[in-house]
């Protein structure tokens, strides 16, 4: 079974909103996450989740913390992934879509209330997202 590695970014703003970004391909049928993306050749999996923020929202970030590692298997497509989940500090930039994969379609910062009702890329997400305010 094939594997994906990938790395997730979590930012915080001082309004203590979430910074994500709606993914799809179709004007409507997006859904949202927090800067989520797959590990390149030789990159680390905190390399990963800078370059990902940056891509996807133009913001220049450092890690602060690992999180998390979720892992699982994706039945219906037969691969397995891991996912490395770090807490980021912004340190410049400004929100700008430049993700070479065109998969970006809006970059928000979000308050929690906003997080309980949207509508997902990643379902199993939520909780964990809504205990970090």
């Amino acid at each position: 079974m094939e594997k994906w590695l990938g790395a997730a970014g979590i930012c915080l703003n001082d309004k203590n909103e979430l910074l994500m970004v709606l993914e799809g391909r179709l004007e409507g049928a997006g859904k949202w996450s927090v800067p989520t993306g797959g590990l390149a050749d030789k990159e680390t999996f905190e390399e990963c989740a800078v370059r990902e923020v940056r891509e996807e929202t133009g913001y220049k970030v450092e890690v602060v913390e690992k999180l998390k590692v979720k892992s699982g298997v994706y039945e219906d497509i037969q691969i397995a992934y891991e996912v490395h989940y770090f807490s980021m500090k912004i340190i410049g930039g400004k929100a700008q879509i430049q993700d070479p994969d065109r998969l970006i379609m809006d970059i928000a910062w979000k308050a929690q209330a906003e997080i309980r009702s949207l509508d997902l890329n990643y379902p199993e997400d939520r909780e964990y997202l809504l205990a970090r305010f």
